[in-house]
């Protein structure tokens, strides 16, 4: 559970924040409301199996290529944020790329770097064990885990609203 949630907060930062910030930044609240409805359509039919295999397939691919920048600024904010530069980078350019998803796993593996995790492994659908890539080289998460996910999804959080004041002032002066 511990791991799920870490998990589910490193990739919800790239997908939540840092995707509608970036596309917000670029192509102002249509951008970040385009990039949402993308994700949104991968989130609710993306599925790669049953009656909404092809508009999921579409979905998902579509998402795949929305999330190929954000995911990786999602990298180097967690970097900066995190006061373990080097280890999230490293982590993140090691084991971001093992994962089944193009982007999911740059976050997760940043995430697992910065906190000193290692996430990823076996996951268990409908009692079906589904291996996946072990993402970082730390220990595994435990409760507290989960603050400081949470804690280090603010501090990103908060870098990236002073860098979209910063630019914001760019294109206004």
């Amino acid at each position: 559970m511990c791991r799920a949630a870490v998990e589910s907060v490193a990739e919800n930062t790239g997908d939540g924040v840092v995707g509608p910030m970036f596309y917000g930044l670029l192509f102002g609240a249509p951008g970040a409301l385009a990039y949402k409805a993308v994700n949104t359509l991968d989130s609710m039919v993306g599925y790669r199996h049953g009656r909404y295999l092809e508009l999921g397939w579409a979905g998902a691919r579509l998402d795949d290529l929305a999330n190929l920048v954000p995911a990786r600024l999602t990298v180097v904010a967690a970097a900066v944020a995190s006061g373990a530069p080097a280890k999230t980078l490293t982590t993140a350019l090691g084991y971001g790329a093992l994962s089944s998803s193009p982007n999911a796993g740059y976050a997760e593996a940043a995430f697992a770097g910065a906190l000193g995790l290692r996430l990823g492994g076996t996951n268990v659908y409908g009692g079906v064990a589904r291996p996946g890539a072990v993402l970082g080289d730390g220990r595994a998460p435990a409760a507290d885990d989960i603050r400081r996910a949470v804690r280090l999804m603010r501090g990103l959080c908060g870098l990236l609203a002073v860098v979209a004041l910063l630019v914001g002032r760019g294109r206004l002066g």
